[in-house]
């Protein structure tokens, strides 16, 4: 948040106060360009309209005619073929042939690799088979239009590679246990288990389709990672990553670089991002399980807000795990090129060592380029870094989130929409941030050790000097907005609950703030004017920098600052000179300020405000009335009334 106007007021209260650094403002900024740890952001500008989620009839499709295919049976270092298109050289199966393929049996130790035509297209029925090839991919498509990887009813099969490739010129960015050149689809209903020990586990350079199947992958760096896109539609997932558990990166191609997400049971463990898109990040159902870059406890900032050493130097081992004081925040970008030549053989730690100059690594939960959008599912997220988090839009219509960060719940550099559904953020730093805020619907609940709500622009550097994890926005802070027109909002916030760098409207729904207890933040705060048309408010905290609503407004409201401060657990009442209670709230923390507001609320009434054994006696001259000593006012109102 910037420094201007009232926010000076605020650090000059702050520095005389000798509160701690976490609770000041800093007074950095980055440009719209910028992203979090000085990185560009080159992702194109994709929306979700440019995208295909689409799956064709052949992705469903997991039916094969046994009696035409060719049958692969492997016995341990012996392979047994009947029919046509499938030949071994030395250690190397190549199918060479459209067609169908039917693989079963163990091979210790050998690569099935499939080249056929541009515009041909093989299926592979995987029937209970284990290949291992200690020396580059297990499963290598070479060329070929679009392969499908079947898994046969009932069945249980394994991929796996070796944590060091010897690899010729002709093949030099071979890099996971599954490596496709072609569009890649896995479908049916068996099992397949991947270990990418020397980097990742599934890559397509092209499309990575999943519509079943029960998936398993342990991988040095990304689980499953589709260049151009990925797309799931069904399936059981269990993933463990280095770096990001699914991924797509194609940040050149229009329409490309986008993660969709139908349906499934994903349990994600990774040591970077969970889910993460160049462009857009879409879900539309799914049960989610994810746990990033050690989970909310590996946090940005301590109890105190004090940045946590170490905080950004994520694993790269599965799981999140950093091996043996390895390089922080290895090969967390895309699947990349092995510097071509005749047999390069390098490790899994070599890669990583090679790879831990890069910058701008992360940990967060779902993570979008563009554009995110949650249209529905159950997600229980427990990320070290943002648990939700786009660079351009970010769209919440329905789905039940729980989450727990080690920095903010919800980031958006640019627009942030909630329309529906639950979201509930046990831990955080800040809650919900973007440049706009926009809640129109659904059931919000959060705990932030800063700010509830935020809107900012530029930097959102909350100590002096910036702090570990801090976002940037797509505008200046003197645009930003936060706008409540319709769902239940609960904030519970040791820095200011609701806090807009510039305008806050409500025009309906339901907010509880427990604010903080300190006076160098506010229940409500906001530079430029705060306007309440509708809907129901009860803002409770501290008197120092106490705002209520501006002259603006067409509801009624009222900022009262109680003589002194009232406990936690007391309940605050509102009632209308008939004795009737409008509005009763039981805050959580000690209290002396609340903001109130309800549609009951009438100029000229009066009204009788209870917290605790405290009471004060108000009538509604004008629309917005402070009451009592201290805050920062809000609009010029009534001052009076009778306190006992």
């Amino acid at each position: 948040m910037d420094l201007t106007g009232r926010k000076r007021q605020k650090l000059a209260l702050l520095l005389a106060a000798t509160l701690t650094l976490w609770s000041m403002a800093g007074c950095g900024k980055k440009t719209a360009a910028e992203t979090e740890g000085g990185e560009a952001n080159s992702a194109p500008a994709v929306s979700a309209a440019d995208i295909d989620i689409t799956f064709t009839a052949r992705d469903l499709d997991v039916g094969y005619d046994e009696g035409t295919a060719t049958k692969v049976v492997f016995d341990g270092s012996s392979i047994n073929i009947a029919g046509s298109g499938a030949a071994l050289d030395g250690g190397v199966l190549t199918l060479s042939a459209e067609g169908t393929y039917l693989l079963s049996g163990q091979w210790d130790e050998g690569q099935v690799r499939v080249s056929v035509g541009k515009e041909e297209k093989v299926q592979l029925v995987l029937q209970g088979v284990t290949v291992h090839c200690s020396t580059g991919p297990a499963l290598y498509i070479a060329q070929g239009d679009k392969v499908f990887i079947t898994l046969a009813e009932g069945s249980e099969n394994a991929l796996s590679d070796g944590d060091g490739y010897s690899l010729d010129e002709a093949d030099g960015n071979l890099d996971g246990a599954v490596f496709s050149r072609a569009d890649l689809t896995v479908n049916g209903s068996g099992a397949l288990t991947v270990d990418g020990n020397y980097k990742h586990g599934i890559v397509s350079k092209d499309d990575l389709t999943i519509t079943g199947g029960e998936l398993a992958v342990t991988a040095v760096g990304q689980a499953l990672s589709g260049k151009d896109c990925v797309k799931i539609g069904d399936g059981t997932f269990v993933l463990t990553s280095g770096t990001d558990a699914i991924q797509s990166s194609n940040a050149e191609d229009a329409g490309r670089g986008f993660v969709y997400i139908a349906g499934g049971d994903f349990a994600l463990h990774a040591g970077n991002d969970g889910i993460q898109a160049e462009t857009v990040l879409r879900i539309d159902g799914g049960t989610f399980e994810l746990v990033s870059g050690g989970g909310s406890a590996n946090a940005s900032t301590d109890a105190g807000g004090e940045a946590q050493p170490g905080w950004g130097q994520w694993g790269s081992s599965p799981g999140g795990e950093r091996p043996d004081g390895g390089a922080p925040g290895a090969m967390g970008g895309a699947p990349d090129a092995i510097p071509a030549g005749t047999q390069t053989v390098q490790t899994a730690a070599q890669q990583t060592d090679a790879a831990s100059a890069q910058s701008g690594d992360s940990a967060k939960g779902l993570k979008a380029g563009s554009e995110l959008i949650v249209n529905g599912g159950t997600f229980d997220i427990d990320s070290s870094d943002d648990s939700l988090h786009c660079n351009g839009d970010l769209t919440v219509t329905d789905g039940t989130l729980r989450l727990s960060s080690g920095d903010d719940g919800v980031h958006a550099d640019g627009g942030l929409r909630i329309s529906g559904g639950t979201v509930e953020i046990a831990k955080c730093y800040e809650g919900i941030e973007g440049l706009h805020i926009d809640i129109s619907g659904g059931e919000i609940s959060l705990t932030a050790s800063d700010d509830g709500l935020n809107a900012a622009g530029g930097n959102d550097g909350s100590s002096l000097g910036g702090r570990p994890g801090q976002n940037s926005f797509a505008g200046d802070g003197d645009a930003a907005t936060i706008s409540i027109s319709g769902g239940v909002l609960r904030v519970d916030a040791a820095g200011d609950g609701i806090d807009s760098n510039g305008s806050l409207q409500i025009s309906g729904g339901t907010v509880y703030v427990d604010g903080p207890t300190d006076g160098g933040n506010g229940a409500l705060d906001y530079d430029g004017s705060g306007e309440i048309s509708g809907g129901t408010v009860v803002a409770a905290g501290s008197t120092g920098m106490a705002m209520g609503f501006t002259s603006g407004s067409t509801q009624g409201s009222i900022l009262c600052n109680f003589p002194s401060s009232v406990a936690a657990g007391s309940e605050f009442v509102l009632k209308d000179s008939a004795g009737n209670t409008l509005v009763s709230y039981t805050p959580q923390k000690a209290y002396q300020s609340v903001a109130v507001s309800c549609p009951a609320m009438k100029q000229g009434e009066k009204y009788t405000l209870y917290a605790g054994s405290q009471t004060a006696e108000v009538t509604l001259t004008s629309l917005t009335a402070t009451y009592g000593q201290g805050g920062m006012g809000g609009a010029p109102g009534q001052q009076g009334g009778k306190m006992r």
